[in-house]
């Protein structure tokens, strides 16, 4: 692994004001946070279908600026065209498959479980199996932020293009600052590391 080699996560999600706060946008989320966090802002990338923001992680020391590397994106097509832009950034960028990383609301976890894996299958999931697709593996990492199954017949469709409920909002943005912490860890430390440190948190 080229330990000098920049890192590309990706926040998933729907572009457009109707889709803001859905909870297929959660990815969303994570990368503004994570852009805060980091003391960038983000702009239409010239080259690829996504809005990027680039800057530096705070090393293990918490020294601002002192890690990695770090390019941040939110592809601006529809979740389920996201590989195309993840390729073109990681192709500009220079980014090796093992430095990506997705970060995308899962319906197989409960609501509040944040979850760190690398590779595997999709659950169904559109921006991931797009990203699958274009880059020719599934062995990138993932950061899973649990949404839970629909209610009673609910199609699962519809329930992620709907906003998280009065409860759920309570804790969403302590939880979106979770999985922000998870995903640095799999930046820092390793996908390994972050499972070990955080899954014991989220039940």
């Amino acid at each position: 692994m080229d330990t000098d080699a920049p890192w590309l996560v990706v926040g998933l999600g729907n572009p457009g004001r109707e889709y803001a706060g859905n909870r297929h946008n959660v990815g969303f989320f994570v990368a503004d946070l994570l852009a805060s966090r980091m003391g960038t802002k983000f702009g239409r990338h010239k080259r690829a279908h996504a809005d990027v923001a680039e800057g530096r992680l705070a090393n293990q020391e918490g020294r601002i600026g002192g890690g990695p590397r770090v390019i941040l994106a939110k592809p601006v097509t529809y979740m389920n065209l996201s590989g195309a832009p993840v390729t073109a950034l990681a192709q500009f960028y220079k980014v090796p498959v093992e430095n990506i990383l997705a970060v995308h609301d899962e319906l197989d976890l409960p609501y509040g479980q944040v979850r760190a894996k690398r590779g595997g299958g999709e659950g169904g999931h559109n921006g991931l199996r797009s990203i699958s697709k274009s880059l020719g593996t599934k062995e990138y990492a993932r950061v899973r932020f649990g949404i839970g199954r629909p209610p009673g017949r609910q199609d699962p469709a519809d329930y992620v293009l709907s906003d998280f409920g009065a409860a759920e909002r309570k804790e969403l943005d302590f939880l979106v600052d979770r999985a922000a912490d998870v995903a640095e860890a799999v930046v820092l430390e390793g996908v390994e590391w972050a499972q070990n440190r955080f899954h014991a948190l989220s039940g």
